[in-house]
């Protein structure tokens, strides 16, 4: 029985000194652990803080619908100036043209947007309104909070009517109910007909704070937009009914514009897939993670030589101690498992001070901002076993420094 107690006492009293030591210098353990506590912080919150700008940047697309295609008018790949002073050739008969030929659409969307004033009694409000048709509430996924939407007889009327955003509808009538009443769009007057429910914000669109007219309303009455190929439009949106088929309705739609528009060089006319939009910001958000995670990482670096410095003192100020422990029978596997149980006890200890700092900063940014960052156990344990492995590594120098005095001379230099 005495000997089966005796490796695990030996195990034991190198566990039981070690914490003795480190307690005995609260401060200096304290400062040691700081390098450990900010680089697993740091980590925890970077991947965290990634996970949820990929999740935020995913909401932003799959709230215009994964399964879109957006064409819009002008060159592609051109400024913003050549792009608007280009000649329209996108019209609503394409978007109609697609609907009717391209056996994958299941709905198209025609729009003409501008930024103008809206205005209601002695209130002002900046917003974007969208010239478009029908089949917008169904391809662009909005929902109606009040009233009702646009009808094919407010489009071919040119009827004088508006839907607001949720938003905008509180900054001009706060408490009072707007349907049936009056607003001036550009100084054209509006009839309320409905208020859309919340929307929230998309790729830096407030559609909250938007309002929406028929498209031939937009065209004639309010921005004055003329085009010799018929009812001009900003952009065409074109929801697919299968997200498989979402290359295939690509390359049909570009290749029925360009038969339409009858281009033989250049399009005048851009198509995006919000499937490959959603996948290449996705890749940008994981590298600015994995760059972001690997720069944070380097404080764990820091720390662990931070640690083995430390170390290197405590070894020198420990002689004497070293070498009579020696003389009395210590073995030089008791003094190099006592300091590196000490670098050990100092790193992971840090790493879980830094994974609670961490842990709470990713709920602060989660509260305080639109990243709803997550909180991933795979990050939390890889950070605290590295830094656990990183101060075993660091303690290994001055343990194995400490493990080989000669117990004469460290009793004679003490």
């Amino acid at each position: 029985m005495t000997n089966y107690q005796l490796p695990i006492t030996n195990y034991q009293l190198p566990i039981k000194m070690a914490g003795q030591t480190l307690l005995a210098n609260k401060t200096r353990s304290s400062l040691t652990m700081i390098g450990m506590i900010v680089g697993n912080a740091s980590v925890i919150a970077m991947i965290g803080i990634g996970e949820g700008a990929q999740n935020f940047v995913g909401g932003q697309v799959k709230s215009l619908g994964t399964n879109v295609l957006i064409v819009r008018a002008g060159v592609p790949n051109a400024s913003r100036s050549s792009i608007r002073n280009a000649p329209q050739t996108l019209i609503v008969e394409d978007g109609k043209a697609i609907a009717s030929q391209v056996p994958s659409v299941q709905g198209v969307s025609a729009e003409l947007n501008s930024s103008e004033l809206v205005r209601y009694g002695n209130k002002n409000v900046s917003s974007l309104i969208f010239g478009t048709i029908p089949e917008f509430l169904t391809v662009r996924n909005f929902e109606m909070a009040k009233g009702r939407f646009l009808t094919e007889l407010d489009v071919r009327q040119n009827n004088q009517v508006v839907i607001l955003g949720s938003e905008l509808a509180e900054k001009l009538f706060a408490n009072t109910n707007p349907l049936g009443e009056q607003v001036r769009v550009k100084n054209v007057s509006m009839k309320v007909i409905g208020v859309f429910a919340e929307k929230g914000t998309s790729f830096g669109t407030n559609y909250d704070n938007s309002a929406v007219v028929p498209i031939a309303t937009m065209a004639n009455r309010i921005v004055g937009r003329k085009s010799p190929y018929g009812l001009a439009v900003t952009s065409l949106f074109i929801s697919i009914q299968d997200e498989s088929k979402m290359d295939a309705a690509q390359f049909q739609v570009e290749n029925l514009l360009r038969l339409r528009h009858k281009i033989t060089t250049e399009d005048d006319f851009t198509v995006r897939n919000q499937k490959d939009l959603m996948a290449t910001m996705g890749s940008i958000s994981g590298v600015l993670t994995l760059m972001l995670t690997a720069v944070a990482s380097i404080s764990l670096l820091v720390g662990g030589i931070g640690i083995m410095n430390i170390m290197l003192v405590s070894v020198s100020e420990r002689t004497q101690e070293i070498g009579l422990r020696k003389a009395i029978g210590a073995s030089q596997h008791d003094i190099l498992f006592q300091f590196i149980i000490e670098a050990v006890i100092l790193s992971a200890a840090g790493g879980i001070v830094g994974t609670c700092v961490g842990v709470g900063g990713i709920l602060l940014v989660g509260n305080f901002t639109p990243l709803q960052a997550g909180i991933s156990p795979v990050a939390i344990a890889l950070a605290v076993s590295v830094s656990g492995g990183v101060g075993l590594f660091f303690g290994v120098i001055p343990a194995r420094q400490a493990a080989k005095l000669d117990p004469i001379a460290a009793l004679r230099s003490a």
